[in-house]
């Protein structure tokens, strides 16, 4: 974690940013963000990033999401289903209000120029400074694998992403904050060392969305079980609220240490309703927990139905996904392949 200085200046920068884009100054920010394709999109990528790229791009911010195909294999010995997770990855962000004209939508293993970024950043950060990222460290024992190179060298990679387009916001939760201190590194340091002014500096865009649980109360994840999918149906939706497991306590209170399941279901009803999770809680009183899953499926299914609508049909229409996959990327070759050449003039490794 950095230190509560550099947070707090992380934090007032942040801040500041917020402020020039509400006074309409977009036309100063570029914006980088994205996923890794290893499964399907669910209502806490929603609410915790879906929603702040849509606010983002419909402002104004020069907006680009990469889906992040390479970085499966950090912790992960293949890419079994990656297309499948591709494609339904951009149906996703479609239906939630990503506007490919407005956004450019690329992938990863699609731009050669920007990955080729990685040669003379990785000269530029010493092996100390990637092994002590905490994020790092954190995948490293969540996935149980032995270190890799790749994963070493994730932050770097990260860099690649954010500076080919010369991104210079990017949507983050505090926990992140380290990735953009490596790239605003990277950046002046090549800055400095070529004598030029080719990177911006980056900041973090702190993100203050609290942290949706799953429907247990732990982290929302697929691997848990836990997540509603942005790609479920109604009735779907309706079954796995149904198994979700509360308690023996038929008065319903909001009591996130002790009763974690029953206030899980209350903050998604919450956050779907716009409604505080304690109000509802006292609503449903006496109703148990069959009242309050119906309650929960009710919210959640109400606010997601137009958009499953919209997914329905990009779903019919696989051709037109594939086109604007295919557009994104050409665009963003043609971006990576404008800075690495200014890279190379830079280093004077023009021939």
């Amino acid at each position: 974690m950095p230190n509560e200085g550099s947070y707090e200046a992380a934090l007032r920068r942040s801040n500041q940013i917020q402020a020039d884009l509400a006074d309409g100054k977009t036309e100063a920010y570029t914006m980088l963000t994205g996923d890794r394709p290893t499964g399907r999109l669910h209502m806490g990528h929603y609410f915790g990033t879906l929603i702040e790229r849509v606010r983002l791009q419909n402002m104004g911010v020069k907006s680009n999401v990469i889906i992040a195909d390479y970085q499966v294999i950090t912790d992960r010995d293949n890419t079994e289903h990656i297309q499948d997770n591709v494609y339904n990855m951009v149906m996703d962000y479609l239906a939630c209000g990503i506007d490919p004209a407005k956004t450019m939508i690329f992938t990863h293993s699609a731009v050669p120029a920007a990955n080729q970024l990685m040669l003379p950043f990785l000269s530029l950060v010493s092996e100390a400074e990637l092994e002590r990222n905490p994020t790092v460290k954190a995948e490293q024992e969540a996935s149980g694998h032995a270190l890799t190179g790749l994963l070493l060298t994730y932050p770097v990679h990260q860099a690649c992403d954010i500076l080919f387009c010369k991104g210079n916001i990017v949507p983050v939760g505090r926990d992140q904050l380290p990735h953009i201190e490596v790239t605003s590194k990277i950046a002046r340091r090549f800055n400095d060392r070529y004598h030029c002014n080719v990177f911006p500096e980056v900041s973090g865009l702190l993100t203050s969305t609290p942290l949706l649980p799953g429907l247990d109360g732990r982290k929302m994840s697929k691997s848990y079980g836990n997540a509603i999918s942005l790609c479920m149906t109604a009735e779907e939706t309706a079954k796995l609220i149904k198994k979700s497991k509360t308690d023996s306590d038929r008065n319903i209170t909001f009591d996130p240490e002790n009763r974690p399941g029953v206030s899980a279901l209350l903050t998604t009803a919450g956050i779907c309703t716009g409604r505080d999770p304690k109000e509802i809680a006292e609503e449903i009183g006496m109703g148990g927990g069959g009242a309050l899953k119906r309650y929960v499926t009710e919210a959640v299914n109400g606010y997601f139905a137009p958009i499953r609508e919209k997914r329905r049909e990009y779903e019919q229409d696989l051709d037109y996904i594939k086109d604007v996959l295919h557009d994104g990327n050409r665009r963003a070759n043609e971006v990576a392949q404008a800075t690495l050449a200014e890279v190379q003039e830079a280093m004077g490794m023009v021939y």
